[in-house]
């Protein structure tokens, strides 16, 4: 999956960002260069699917502002920030604030590759993960409100007979609701249907 994904190469100095993407290139990757912060956010948007390297310090918007504005729309995606010697207080600076890492200036092609190989390893688990969580909410969605009361109780760890009480119909009744509720969730088990609820925020 990170071979699919991409990589947003932000510096101000051409030679830099020519050098990583064809570096990266030439490691199979799929790269795309920003000689600008604001160049590269008006691109990097919620569902950009892969990584950032950024330069920490470049005329206008530095890579710190790319960094706080990444962490406030879409704290998941990985970014890398590059640095002069200079800039290394800042550059961890930037880690408290969620870099992925940092690499000092200058720095040896084949230490970048393994950095970017952990990133996009760290994004393609986190889009996996998502993308399991909005196909449990969708499946959720699908529920009757009846069968959504029903999942929620069972989850609590009601009997079927204490389900029928409190929803005032027959434990029957709780039995059909509760073999549609496991298939609609896709739920082989009561304990996998526990993990549904706990990440949807139910139990």
């Amino acid at each position: 999956m990170a071979q699919a994904m991409k990589i947003a190469i932000v510096d101000d100095e051409q030679d830099m960002r020519q050098s990583i993407s064809q570096w990266l290139a030439l490691s199979g990757y799929d790269t795309e260069t920003f000689a600008s912060a604001e160049e590269a956010l008006k691109t990097l948007g919620p569902e950009y699917p892969g990584i950032v390297i950024s330069d920490i310090k470049m005329p206008g918007m530095g890579g710190m502002q790319v960094l706080k504005k990444r962490m406030g729309s879409d704290s998941a995606l990985p970014v890398i920030m590059i640095t002069g010697h200079g800039d290394v207080p800042m550059a961890v600076e930037a880690m408290r604030v969620g870099a992925f890492d940092f690499l000092e200036k200058p720095f040896d092609d084949e230490v970048l590759l393994p950095l970017v190989e952990n990133a996009l390893a760290h994004s393609a688990s986190l889009f996996e993960s998502q993308q399991q969580q909005l196909q449990i909410q969708e499946l959720h969605d699908s529920l009757s409100r009846r069968e959504k009361q029903v999942m929620n109780l069972v989850v609590a760890g009601r009997a079927n007979r204490e389900i029928a009480e409190e929803l005032g119909i027959s434990p029957k009744t709780v039995e059909v609701h509760r073999s549609r509720v496991m298939s609609k969730m896709r739920a082989g088990s009561l304990p996998e249907l526990v993990k549904q609820a706990e990440q949807l925020g139910l139990s």
